[in-house]
């Protein structure tokens, strides 16, 4: 027996010799991981800094959404799933293996996992669970279900997933709890890429069909599980007492409230009446215009409700209308720029808003990784765009900035402009008519039932449009509907949103890639397909100098603009929360202020 155990230990020792030997140089193991420089918080960090650990448990959040639900899998194509489940909203109930700081432009500190580990060159990753990682019917998170989790959501879910699936050359489980991916190509964001990869209990889907649409929920680690639902009207989180994370310093002060609840209506005014009406915890105002007249009600008055504004700090995103390129029609950039002339933002925006917001002038404005309209490009992101200068579109390189009008409803000077671009794209105006090879310029506006705001501005750009002689129809559809049509690319024009971060990374492959823009569900919506777009994704991918990344980011913004594949609303520097005096957030806010991860996550109910 003593030779035994005197040989296992030998085994023992050989093993783990055997490993450091193999590990390549500058790998270590690490609390968290920057996709730039090191972590803000240091292993030893009591809580995030925009969380309040002390903050009470108890109460509810009852938070209202337009539309509906028919499906408990968040991660498929089939099937529209309600939010708190999956992407769009922070997961309630499954975890990562590693959660975001959104108080640093991507930094990414242990959730399921203790420890990361990659090297210099970041072309493996090696993740190790914690000990007493379960999900919430008891039984342990192991490194299979992480491997069986990115291997059935990179070949069996939403296309999202698969690009960073492609990329894992091989997995190996390398300890009782550690698993390591090897990478087959150079992407330094793919270990926090798959940090922040869902991870599933494999035993619940045995002999179940993952794409198949269903109203089972999936069995997650995370601080709720789902109590009670209806299809398309309600969904209810409770908050799991037994919960295993509870007092990691990651999630000190989060997931407070026993409840969250997010119940359905059919419209964003019906979402509004509601919430006056006390039926809702909390309402997020987008229109600057109402926020100024539309909150004096008697909740108001009287302190029961109050009135938040959260500054941030991040790009603008973009958000509007986007023409869908697979159509013959919108195939000429000229047609594309001709309807961005005829859409008058300015007076839309008075109609609208008053006038109070700002437009949005490219994919990452608001930041320094935007580009300065109408400046030419100069210095590093020049030398980056120069390659590729016979496929770039005009204002590329010299420069480019949305029209402006006058603001009257007639728009001359940008009417004219716009009749001049379609008469160089072989349009002409006949009776009353645009038309081309004898076909009329006609197409559909899809819009979701209930979207108030985006059918009073489509309406307005009809009106205008019809002086072109374009004759654009608007169509509402129901939820499944939309996201049916959406997933099949089965539109003409629709609305279009984009939030982007401070450290943009693999998901613009996603969002502009032409690999994945046939697929059903693909995110490349407007059916782009531009090697200069991709080339600057993969120098962003591949930067280790923040300089370079910025350059690389600035130079795919200026290929998506001058695109003109979306026409551009408008964004806000703040986020307008009403909510009731019950509810509670920290004084000390994120840079990325109000995002997924900080109502419901960091606030707390208090009498």
């Amino acid at each position: 027996m003593k030779q035994n155990i005197l040989a296992r230990l030998r085994h023992a020792a050989t093993l783990i010799l055997l490993a450091a030997t193999a590990a390549p140089a500058g790998a270590e193991s690490a609390h968290g991981i920057a996709m730039y420089g090191e972590p803000a918080l240091p292993p030893d960090f009591v809580a995030l800094p925009y969380a309040n650990p002390d903050a009470p448990k108890g109460g509810r959040i009852v938070l209202g959404e337009t539309g509906g639900f028919d499906s408990l899998n968040p991660y498929i194509v089939m099937g529209r799933a309600p939010v708190g489940l999956g992407l769009g909203s922070t997961p309630l109930t499954v975890e990562t293996l590693m959660a975001r700081s959104l108080d640093e432009p991507f930094t990414l500190y242990g959730l399921l996992a203790e420890s990361v580990e990659t090297d210099a060159a970041r072309s493996f990753v090696e993740f190790t669970l914690r000990e007493g990682a379960r999900f919430s019917d008891g039984s342990p998170v192991t490194v299979e279900d992480v491997i069986w989790s990115f291997e059935k959501l990179g070949t069996e879910g939403m296309p999202r997933y698969r690009v960073a699936w492609t990329k894992i050359a091989k997995s190996k489980i390398t300890g009782p709890r550690s698993v390591r991916f090897t990478f087959n190509q150079e992407d330094r964001e793919l270990p926090l890429v798959l940090g922040l990869r869902p991870i599933l209990k494999k035993a619940q889907w045995e002999g179940k069909d993952f794409t198949a649409s269903t109203l089972e929920p999936p069995i997650g680690s995370g601080p709720y599980v789902v109590d009670t639902f209806e299809p398309g009207r309600f969904i209810s989180y409770r908050r799991n007492p037994d919960w295993w994370g509870k007092d990691l310093p990651i999630n000190r002060g989060l997931h407070n409230f026993d409840e969250v609840r997010y119940d359905y209506f059919g419209d964003s005014g019906v979402v509004f009446e509601a919430f006056k009406s006390g039926a809702l915890s909390s309402y997020r105002e987008t229109n600057a215009a109402k926020w100024a007249v539309n909150y004096g009600f008697p909740a108001v008055q009287s302190g029961d409700v109050v009135l938040a504004e959260i500054p941030h700090g991040r790009p603008s995103g973009m958000e509007g209308l986007v023409f869908n390129a697979r159509r013959p029609m919108f195939q000429d950039w000229r047609v594309r720029e001709a309807l961005i002339q005829a859409f008058n933002f300015e007076l839309i925006n008075r109609t609208l808003t008053g006038g109070a917001q700002l437009r949005i002038s490219s994919y990452f404005s608001n930041s320094a990784l935007g580009f300065a309209p109408g400046e030419p490009a100069e210095g590093a992101v020049k030398a980056l765009l120069e390659p590729y200068a016979g496929e770039l579109l005009p204002g590329a390189l010299e420069g480019y900035a949305l029209p402006v009008s006058d603001g009257s409803e007639a728009n001359r000077r940008n009417m004219r402009a716009a009749m001049k671009l379609l008469g160089d794209a072989g349009w002409a105006v006949e009776n009353g008519v645009l038309r081309k090879d004898g076909q009329p310029f006609r197409f559909e506006i899809l819009l979701a039932q209930g979207a108030g705001e985006m059918i009073s501005v489509a309406s307005i750009y009809v009106e205008a449009l019809k002086r072109l002689g374009i004759e654009a129809r608007i169509t509402a559809v129901d939820a499944a509907q939309l996201k049916q049509r959406t997933d099949a690319q089965d539109f003409d024009m629709m609305p279009f949103i984009r939030a982007m971060s401070l450290s943009p990374g693999a998901e613009q492959t996603l969002y502009w890639a032409a690999a994945g823009k046939d697929q059903p569900g693909s995110r490349n919506l407007m059916g782009m397909e531009s090697p200069a777009a991709e080339a600057m994704i993969a120098r962003i991918l591949s930067s280790t100098q923040q300089a370079d990344f910025v350059a690389a980011t600035q130079a795919l913004d200026r290929v998506l603009t001058t695109g003109r594949y979306v026409i551009p609303m408008w964004y806000s520097k703040v986020s307008r929360l009403a909510h009731r005096k019950e509810l509670k957030y920290p004084a000390k806010l994120p840079v990325y202020g109000d995002w997924p991860g900080f109502q419901p996550d960091v606030w707390w109910f208090e009498d």
